[in-house]
């Protein structure tokens, strides 16, 4: 019997996050046999139904709810041996993995274009203990980006984090990061290290735009900034498509990397929200996990 469980955060999808929730469990029961769905109250929630799921070797495990929720429901697959598909409708405010995966920003349109027959085989990264899907971001912009407010994020969108971050530079701080990627060792002096999963960041699709969701690698973007004026210069190709080969940022594919501090702490920022201190020891975890995606996706078929 194929059982699926549909994680629900009703805090998310505004005033219609009830039909779409009712939308979505009729698109379900079509294809699974019992279709259970769970609501979360509290921050973690997502994770814990989730790992129930994989432990009572559910078929599919489903989240709705935005950015947030979708890294709770694959932190609680993606740490165990057995892991069940996975499928998400986009209901937060930038939606990233969606964007990666060409799947509709709007509800009823991901709903509808929902393909349960072809799941693809995405990458998925770990950050020390924790899994993510699209960034880890380290320096003091990542670090104000933590301190946003919640009802700030969902009225503004990538604006707020961007807002935010634009504070920082005018105070711009530099740190020597001992960074080792792929066993290579070296002092680093930057403001700003990403290591990016996917395409979509934060809703901006040029900082890592060459990333795939399947290509086994994590992207590495630093600031190669030593004073104000270096930040200010490397702002332009951040935001553009210039972020490989650009004097004034670096790019690096690995497949790990550890980044440390030695006379500072410093938090990091995990899919948008705060993650651990360093140091961070972070790799790619291939084709990890499989995950429902749209008709109109690329797709692979592992029935």
């Amino acid at each position: 019997m194929k059982d699926a469980l549909l994680i629900v955060n009703p805090a998310s999808g505004g005033e219609k996050a009830k039909a779409y929730e009712t939308k979505m469990q009729q698109k379900l029961s079509d294809h699974f046999d019992k279709v259970t769905v769970k609501h979360t109250k509290e921050a973690g929630d997502a994770k814990a139904f989730a790992r129930e799921a994989t432990d009572d070797g559910y078929h599919s495990v489903f989240a709705m709810g935005g950015d947030g929720t979708v890294n709770e429901a694959i932190n609680g697959i993606s740490g165990q041996s057995y892991r069940p598909r996975f499928g998400f409708l986009p209901l937060g405010t930038v939606n990233d993995l969606a964007r990666a995966l060409d799947i509709p920003l709007d509800p009823d349109q991901a709903i509808d274009n929902l393909d349960l027959d072809h799941p693809k085989a995405i990458d998925v990264g770990q950050v020390n203990d924790a899994y993510f899907m699209n960034i880890v971001a380290i320096g003091n912009i990542p670090e104000s980006i933590n301190n946003v407010d919640d009802k700030a994020k969902t009225a503004l969108g990538p604006l707020a984090y961007f807002l935010s971050g634009l504070k920082q530079v005018v105070t711009n701080t530099s740190y020597t990061f001992q960074l080792t990627r792929d066993g290579k060792e070296e002092q680093l002096k930057s403001s700003l290290i990403l290591v990016g999963l996917t395409n979509s960041i934060g809703g901006f699709d040029q900082l890592t735009a060459n990333a795939k969701v399947d290509d086994g690698y994590l992207h590495l973007v630093y600031i190669k900034d030593k004073t104000f004026f270096d930040t200010l210069a490397a702002l332009p190709s951040l935001f553009s498509a210039e972020t490989e080969g650009s004097d004034q940022l670096g790019y690096e594919r690995v497949k790990e990397v550890h980044i440390a501090l030695e006379d500072a702490s410093l938090k990091s920022n995990v899919d948008g929200d705060e993650g651990d201190d360093l140091p961070l020891s972070i790799k790619v975890l291939p084709s990890h996990i499989e995950v429902y995606t749209s008709r109109k996706s690329e797709t692979t078929d592992t029935e």
